[in-house]
């Protein structure tokens, strides 16, 4: 009775495709931003444009779905299909691929209808389409942010056939473009070398950016992109294509030009390994696809993204954020109550907010003495912390501090009283020699007991330290030996039903502990996307501390994400720059230190105070306000970014020289952002004691008119220099 049922409203709803036939058009618009989508003559919806806003409402009307006639005298119409499926006409990269319940391998998706409704700083347009010949439905979701010119969307994938149907393949959109040339910027990465920039024009085929690590999935390459349209990239002019995909597993980038020069671009979830059977009445849903089109280069369209993260893309975005002291590089895995105690009188006298304990603190049976044991037994080591979590909280509030905790709950040793328990939770082959990466494995997340069990390694801890300020959640491994016990004869799943069990525990701990902030690690940068992160407030850039390195690296990410979600740390890395040099390079982003105040001099401990004690009297403008990059470290060598607040009373110019080359003729570094009208004091901050400032401009009052257009001459000709230079409206 119910497939009857389902039957009969299926037909009834086919009826639905004659009325689409009138070439409906839906706009979807930001401040700056137009697609607009259209019903062709055959009832299937189409692109027809996405660019500048246009200014008049009845231009739409002369908007016609594109028709294309093969080269050949094919009379085929094929066009800018929204959700092309596999097995019609177009003879590029499809949206969607489903093999139905009777083997057939095409999909073809007509529009039925489209709603708009009113959501957290935006309109949501909602558009369904269904197969005409199977009972097959997408829904399509676009959110459009008109303030921050920032559109997301998704699709929902749902059927009612007799039995499960096969998904190969599943975008969470696709786009089109028209210019006479397209420039690709892509951010490659490994351990210590996160987000590095290099760029390519794309020709005729296909360009594809993946990854099919599991875990740890951005390890080598990052889910953001950024496209030239006509031009190559440019940071101050020209239109840009600036895209991420809110997914920490495998994703995959298509970017296809076809025989006539035309450009569409998909991110998805990657589909290696990964054919899903779908149920009936289940929905797959897509990772949220984030783009802005800016037509004033990367700049403009980072600052849109900047805005839309902290208003609704992390955890906690328009709050505060800790600064601290982290012992790691200070200690590793040899320390004990009394170290740890005496490293948060450090912490208060460096004047930060907060100690964070990392890795080496848990085990028993098998002691966390190094990497090679331990991971998944989050029992305090009695007899290196005897007082156990509740002493070390006792301490830091004794010092005057907050603190926090390391975990990486994701991931087993071998070695471990876990693995022994429970064998069958984790990610293994039943039948080949085991590999490892890192020394230890990853616990298979698409089981239901496994998420409980991870869950509450944070649980644990908050129910018995509610004063636990913060966790650094590490994922140190990606997937290997890629076998699920859970999923049995469906390991086509295992990668996409690990990812979202990693969610369903990020949601339970943010829906009970909402106020705990958490940074987000893997192995340094290998997880930065904007779907983890609504459940943290920032992440771990990079294990690499080198500050040249981390000018490049930080330098990458600001593209996407804004300064007070990329941890930055001073340590001892690169000791051949000065601690200052150091600290100026991490107070461009969420400050924090990781080393022994012994090991600096009087000079240098008073010097760390006081950059301490200006960051977070500035945090407003460098966290909050407005980023405007300046100089790259790829084009030059130096580099400058600066940020203003939003009222434009306060600016921070942050300026480096990393290599200067001999008699290398330096150029006055030109502001962005301020108000031309208001006058400015320049003054230099961060300075060690006795040292005065050489700057000419120290000092003196000048209009932003001025630093806009004159600039200020900031640079040298010594090898890692630095500047930091606060401007105040008078």
């Amino acid at each position: 009775m119910k497939t009857l049922l389902a039957f009969i409203l299926f037909a009834l709803s086919s009826l639905t495709y004659v009325n689409a036939m009138d070439n409906k058009t839906i706009r979807i618009s930001t401040k700056d931003t137009d697609l607009i989508l259209q019903v062709g003559e055959n009832g299937r919806l189409y692109q027809t444009y996405l660019g500048e806003k246009l200014l008049h409402e009845q231009d739409l009307q002369h908007f016609q779905w594109n028709i294309h006639a093969g080269s050949d005298g094919s009379v085929s119409k094929r066009g800018w299909e929204v959700y092309g499926g596999s097995g019609n006409e177009d003879f590029f990269e499809p949206a969607i691929s489903i093999t139905h319940h009777d083997g057939n391998p095409s999909t073809i998706l007509y529009y039925v209808s489209s709603s708009d409704k009113a959501v957290e700083g935006g309109t949501e347009t909602t558009i369904l389409l269904r197969d005409d010949r199977y009972p097959v439905e997408v829904t399509l979701h676009y959110i459009a942010y008109p303030k921050e010119n920032i559109i997301k969307t998704w699709s929902e994938i749902r059927h009612q056939e007799k039995k499960p149907v096969t998904l190969s393949s599943y975008a969470s959109t696709m786009l089109y473009f028209n210019n006479s040339g397209y420039y690709l910027t892509e951010f490659s990465s490994d351990w210590a070398k996160e987000a590095q920039m290099s760029s390519q024009q794309l020709q005729f085929g296909k360009k594809v950016i993946d990854t099919k690590l599991g875990s740890r999935a951005a390890m080598h390459t990052h889910p953001f992109f950024e496209i030239g349209l006509d031009q190559p990239v440019n940071e101050h002019q020209g239109t840009v294509l600036m895209g991420t995909l809110g997914w920490t597993g495998n994703f995959r980038f298509t970017f296809e030009v076809d025989n006539v020069g035309n450009l569409r671009v998909i991110p998805a979830i990657n589909p290696y390994a990964s054919t899903y059977e779908l149920k009936a009445n289940e929905v797959f849903t897509t990772p949220e696809f984030i783009f802005t089109l800016s037509n004033n280069g990367t700049g403009q369209g980072s600052r849109n993204f900047h805005e839309w993260a902290r208003n609704y893309g992390i955890k906690d975005g328009n709050g505060s954020r800790l600064t601290l002291l982290n012992n790691w590089e200070n200690t590793a895995f040899n320390f004990n109550e009394e170290k740890l105690a005496a490293l948060m009188k450090e912490a208060k006298h460096l004047g930060v907010d907060m100690f964070l304990l990392d890795d080496g603190w848990f085990g028993n049976k098998y002691p966390r003495k190094n990497d090679r044991a331990g991971l998944g037994d989050w029992e305090v080591t009695r007899d290196k912390l005897p007082g156990g979590i509740p002493a070390l909280v006792r301490s830091a509030k004794d010092a005057g501090v907050k603190f926090g905790i390391w975990i990486e709950p994701e991931m087993v040793n071998p070695k471990s009283e876990l693995f022994e328990k429970h064998p069958e939770w984790v990610i293994k082959l039943p039948n080949r020699e085991t590999y490892y990466y890192r020394h230890q494995l990853v616990l298979d997340l698409s089981n239901p007991k496994v998420q409980d069990y991870v869950y509450n390694v944070v649980a644990d801890i908050l129910k018995e330290n509610p004063e636990t300020a913060f966790f650094k959640w590490d994922c140190n491994s990606p997937i290997t030996n890629i076998y699920s016990p859970y999923l049995k004869e469906k390991q086509g799943q295992l990668y996409i039903d690990h990812v979202r069990g990693i969610y369903n525990v990020m949601k339970r701990v943010k829906a009970n502990y909402p106020d705990v902030p958490m940074m987000l690690c893997s192995g340094g940068g290998a997880r930065c996307d904007y779907e983890a992160l609504k459940y943290f407030t920032e992440f771990w850039c990079s294990d690499n501390t080198d500050p040249i390195e981390r000018i490049y690296i930080q330098w990458g990410f600001s593209q996407f994400f804004p300064a007070k979600a990329m941890c930055a740390h001073v340590t001892g890395w690169n000791k051949s720059t000065s601690v200052k040099f150091r600290t100026d390079v991490a107070s461009m982003c969420k400050l924090g230190f990781d080393l022994g105040l012994k090991e600096l001099s009087a000079d240098e401990l008073t010097y760390c105070q006081t950059a301490v004690t200006n960051w977070k009297r500035l945090q407003a403008a460098i966290m909050d306000g407005v980023q405007y990059r300046l100089v790259s470290p790829y084009q030059s060598n130096h580099m400058a970014v600066n940020y203003v607040s939003r009222d434009t009373d306060k600016a921070v110019l942050f300026a480096y020289d990393i290599y200067p080359r001999f008699q290398e003729k330096l150029m006055p570094v030109r502001l962005q952002g301020l108000n031309p009208d208001k006058l400015y004091k320049v003054e230099e901050i961060n300075l060690m004691p006795s040292v005065k400032s050489a700057l000419k401009a120290n000092g003196k009052i000048y209009s932003g008119d001025y630093l806009m257009k004159v600039g200020l001459d900031v640079f040298g000709t010594a090898i890692t220099q630095s500047h930091v230079i606060e401007l105040t409206a008078q």
